[in-house]
């Protein structure tokens, strides 16, 4: 039996710090892929028009629902790429707020529980600066050659990642009632 990994894989153990992420994307990619929101398959949205690389293993929250229709992203940190369509338990540390197109899409930033090198980061603030800008300069680029405006105001910590992942929760909840 084969579920539909956005609304029959639960979003985690201890929700909203302790979630399931699916991956749609590795680290190093330039496919963007997402699921398909009939069929649960993953699909090719398109490869990336610029010449950049995803800085993150990135996907989604199970059974959840953000403010522009889909499901939370989340970005999840490990040192290795992470197989899109694998189910990954995940320590929320925080949340890159984003703004596309005019609409807010807030991206969710968490590790692997099950890699050493990155379980022990607790918070946002102790990710490096660097890294941290990485990630900006990687979202505010990866679509100008799609005639499109991506800007990132700023990372914020783990209380107002989790605050945005029970809403989405919550949001899941009412739209898909079982």
């Amino acid at each position: 039996m084969i579920l539909h990994p956005w609304h029959e894989v639960s979003p985690g153990t201890r929700p909203p710090e302790w979630v399931n992420g699916i991956i749609e994307i590795s680290t190093g990619m330039r496919a963007k892929y997402e699921v398909d929101k009939e069929s649960g398959l993953l699909k090719l949205d398109r490869v990336l028009y610029s010449s950049v690389y995803y800085p993150a293993n990135y996907g989604f929250i199970p059974q959840s629902l953000g403010a522009d229709g889909d499901p939370l992203d989340i970005m999840i940190l490990s040192q290795v790429a992470i197989q899109p369509g694998a189910l990954v338990a995940a320590h929320v540390i925080g949340v890159m707020r984003m703004i596309d197109q005019g609409l807010e899409d807030e991206k969710i930033i968490a590790v692997a529980v099950n890699d050493m090198s990155v379980s022990h980061i607790q918070t946002i603030e102790a990710l490096p600066t660097h890294f941290k800008l990485e990630l900006k300069e990687f979202f505010e680029t990866y679509k100008r050659l799609e005639n499109k405006v991506v800007t990132v105001p700023d990372f914020q910590g783990k209380d107002t990642a989790m605050q945005l992942i029970r809403t989405a929760l919550e949001h899941y909840q009412k739209t898909y009632p079982r």
